[in-house]
């Protein structure tokens, strides 16, 4: 179970240099999707305040770096306190490495023509908290944007564990939100500096029931890059569309 997990030590600068020093083709497409996503739905857009999530954040700053020219403010959520230091050491100004992705980002016309300074951006919007995914449900419909990338299906071997954190990362977004999620496909789990950490088997049909309930108009797409990161897992999915405004089977709010 997730809280059987020794979390503390999870070593974030190994995980970074294996995972993000360079930018895998796997990225590079999931980067591509929810840009071209988020870009739909914000666009030509007047929505207010805007305020986007990361849940799970782990040491992956690119699905924040996708909400960036979008938000007043996002919240990277993390439960790991090693996790925790890695992020709020990047607020000021993020390693190098990170460039790579939003220049990915900025290949849309659209990021390309903000003229943001990204560092300064981050460090205006961005505020690390740490937590639990489970927590969540105290926030329901706060977010107006987001994302949880690698998460729900890489903190247990449950699968209702992994239904849970499907639907308190949900339930956080305010109706008709856009949000993005990545799982690996068939995980059996991942080592980390010689410490193990759990996952949860699961596929494109077993994400797609775990967010049927809470979204609409929305895909799940196993990604067509073939090379995989590391052993013991058979690939991405991504999962993007909006937050319903009632859950399936309830009268709309």
């Amino acid at each position: 179970m997730n809280a059987d997990v020794p979390w503390h030590l999870f070593d974030p600068i190994a995980y970074v240099e294996h995972n993000y020093r360079d930018m895998w083709a796997e990225d590079a497409e999931i980067l591509r999707i929810v840009r071209d996503h988020f870009v739909g739905h914000f666009r030509n857009r007047d929505v207010g305040r805007i305020t986007g999530i990361d849940v799970g954040a782990g040491a992956n700053l690119y699905p924040a770096l996708s909400m960036l020219p979008w938000c007043d403010e996002i919240t990277l959520l993390e439960h790991s306190s090693a996790n925790v230091r890695y992020l709020e050491s990047q607020v000021d100004s993020y390693d190098t490495n990170w460039d790579q992705f939003w220049n990915a980002l900025c290949e849309h016309e659209t990021y390309g023509s903000l003229g943001l300074d990204p560092r300064d951006r981050f460090r205006r919007v961005v505020k690390v908290r740490q937590g639990s995914i489970f927590d969540l449900s105290r926030h329901e419909g706060q977010w107006s944007v987001g994302t949880m990338f690698f998460v729900a299906e890489s903190m247990t071997d449950l699968y209702e564990e992994f239904t849970w954190g499907v639907e308190r990362f949900m339930r956080t977004l305010a109706p008709g939100a856009p949000f993005a999620a990545a799982f690996m496909a068939h995980s059996k789990g991942l080592q980390v500096d010689g410490h193990s950490f759990p996952a949860c088997d699961v596929g494109e049909s077993e994400v797609r029931a775990s967010l049927e309930p809470f979204v609409h108009d929305f895909k799940v797409q196993r990604l067509q890059d073939a090379a995989c990161v590391r052993d013991g897992y058979a690939g991405m999915i991504l999962a993007h569309g909006w937050r319903r405004n009632a859950e399936a089977g309830n009268p709309a709010v």
